[in-house]
């Protein structure tokens, strides 16, 4: 009896007696309350910034960039360095159109000259390969892949060919190749500004001569491969009557009426492309007598130069072997 008396009031004290380490709730939400007041100052204390002034600026005080303004300033971000004549000719100011280069037979070699140049130029990707499917039926896509078989498996890689042109006169095209589709891109770009050429436009339709630069002067041939493609003047208004890969290099070279037509296997579509633009550039090699400028309204790339020299072309052996090496 005794020990269950010891046990009942051992029992009564622990439980009337606090524990240690807790305390009485007016001692807790005191303690919080001063708690919050201290963290509230320092928060105050670190938020204490100046506040910046704003100025107002009245709208008649604001004056846009010109567009020589912004490409100054492309340049300027860019940092470039020309390493070849030209180059350093193009930044000095002494050459000021890419007209100039082709009359003086310079090659280029610097993509920057022709961004310096041409700043409104522009780019298209054409669509060469196809995406898997049933019996041959994929979709058409910009690269084409091809594999390497190798003792390791197998090495893809990816091609694509890209076109560039301000839409007036001056169209260039390029080829590239890589393990990686981004690479692919940008090597195809960068060949196409390398390889750019001007064309020579008129009006050659006898159901037109209204004298404009819609279409072409006369009709033209090129050939890769198995495909032939003949290029000829349309009436204006008619538009171009020629396969959707085509319609994109003459948009970008600025002719707006064209008839065409293709003969050979032309599911190969980069023989068709590089036949095309064989054929654009026997415009300019063609010699044209100073009596049919005004009456067919020939221009000569996009400044509308009466006398322009004809390229010189190597030997169709040499440009052949050239062809192979390099397709464009």
């Amino acid at each position: 009896m005794a020990k269950k008396e010891s046990k009942e009031q051992e029992l009564q004290e622990k439980g009337t007696k606090p524990r240690k380490g807790l305390k009485s709730g007016a001692e807790n939400t005191g303690k919080s309350h001063t708690q919050e007041v201290a963290i509230g100052k320092v928060v105050e204390e670190v938020l204490e910034v100046e506040k910046p002034e704003v100025i107002a600026v009245e709208a008649e005080h604001i004056v846009p960039l010109e567009e020589e303004q912004i490409v100054v300033k492309k340049q300027d971000e860019k940092l470039w360095e020309p390493r070849t004549l030209i180059g350093k000719k193009v930044k000095s100011g002494e050459i000021k159109t890419l007209e100039e280069v082709f009359n003086l037979g310079y090659k280029l070699m610097e993509t920057q000259i022709v961004d310096v140049l041409i700043p409104n130029l522009q780019s298209d990707l054409l669509l060469v390969g196809q995406s898997k499917g049933k019996f041959g039926g994929g979709q058409r896509r910009v690269f084409r892949q091809t594999q390497k078989k190798t003792m390791e498996g197998n090495k893809p890689s990816f091609s694509t060919i890209a076109v560039v042109g301000n839409q007036d006169g001056i169209v260039g095209i390029g080829y590239g190749k890589a393990k990686e589709t981004v690479p692919a891109r940008e090597k195809a770009l960068r060949n196409a500004k390398l390889n750019v050429f001007m064309i020579r436009r008129g009006c050659g339709s006898w159901l037109c001569n209204c004298g404009k630069h819609h279409s072409i002067p006369y009709a033209v041939r090129g050939k890769s491969g198995s495909v032939i493609v003949e290029l000829r003047p349309a009436p204006r208004g008619k538009g171009l009557v020629a396969p959707e890969e085509c319609k994109k290099i003459m948009g970008l070279a600025g002719i707006k009426d064209l008839w065409s037509r293709v003969y050979g296997c032309t599911s190969t579509r980069v023989n068709m492309i590089v036949a095309t633009v064989l054929a654009l550039q026997q415009l300019m090699q063609i010699k044209v007598q100073s009596a049919y400028y005004e009456k067919l309204g020939v221009v000569n790339g996009s400044t509308g130069v009466l006398e322009a020299p004809i390229l010189q072309t190597t030997s169709p052996s040499k440009e052949r072997g050239r062809r192979r090496k390099n397709k464009f």
